[in-house]
């Protein structure tokens, strides 16, 4: 392999490591810390590689591994993640002021109800276990087969497998007792009074229905409720999207109330 390879190979695949990243670690400034950290472990170490996996395997499991690195010390999040950090929001005037500004005059600052269930995933998967979460990127969003991901993980396919089974029914049983868009009753209704408050003049309902997950809601099983959640995540790119700067803005609200709320409750 050569430099030049390596480098044609890392541009190929920037983008998906940069999402990918930020998803697991629900910060930008980690995630792009760690994509260069990346390219610059993978160049320190390009003479060893001898083409068991593909190159983007081989990308991907560098930075898997300075993730896991960042991650472990930190503590998971909670599954009503949605609840503490609407509660800090509502009391935060100037988050919503800045919110506003971005939604006024960023080209990347609109509110888009698929954009946020993209972003509720991220957040709600923070509080499963690491290589739960991991898996369930790997595979249901970045399409890697058991055995690539057994690759990245430096594990088994046997846990792989276990690991994608427990994460996709651990966050099915939370969509599915929260979301309000999949169960009518859930407790979670921010992408609708999220709509409101960015698109007062938008009809909500109208917009629900455009999306296969709600048009699907009442007569598809949980299972393929699930793959269409995970059909959403993969046609965004969160750094690059019509409304990436207003989720991103939210996402790091979200991350400094949790990393807070992590703090006070263990002293």
């Amino acid at each position: 392999m050569t430099v030049e390879l390596l480098n044609k190979e890392f541009e190929n695949n920037i983008g998906q490591l940069k999402s990918y990243l930020l998803r697991i670690t629900a910060s930008v400034a980690d995630a792009e810390d760690i994509v260069q950290n990346t390219y610059l472990k993978a160049v320190e170490n390009f003479n060893t590689f001898r083409g068991e996996s593909s190159l983007r395997t081989w990308l991907f499991a560098i930075a898997s591994n300075l993730a896991k690195d960042n991650l472990r010390v930190k503590k998971r999040w909670t599954v009503n993640i949605t609840d503490i950090t609407k509660a800090a929001a509502l009391k935060n005037k100037e988050f919503f002021r800045e919110a506003m500004n971005i939604r006024m005059s960023s080209p990347q600052g609109q509110f888009e109800i698929k954009e946020h269930i993209a972003f509720c995933f991220t957040c709600i998967s923070k509080s499963l276990p690491l290589e739960q979460q991991l898996c369930v990127f790997l595979k249901e969003v970045y399409a890697f087969k058991v055995d690539e991901i057994a690759s990245i993980l430096d594990t088994n396919e046997a846990m792989v497998k276990y690991h994608l089974h427990t994460g996709r029914s651990k966050m099915i049983d939370v969509f599915d007792g929260r979301c309000a868009l999949i169960n009518k009753e859930g407790v979670c209704h921010q992408c609708s009074e999220l709509n409101g408050i960015f698109n007062p003049k938008q009809n909500t309902q109208k917009e629900l229905v455009k999306i296969s997950l709600v048009k699907e809601a009442e007569k598809s099983d949980k299972e393929h409720l699930f793959d269409l959640r995970m059909q959403i995540l993969q046609e965004i790119d969160p750094f690059e999207s019509k409304a990436s700067a207003l989720q991103l803005h939210h996402l790091e609200h979200n991350r400094q109330i949790m990393e807070n709320y992590s703090e006070k409750s263990s002293d």
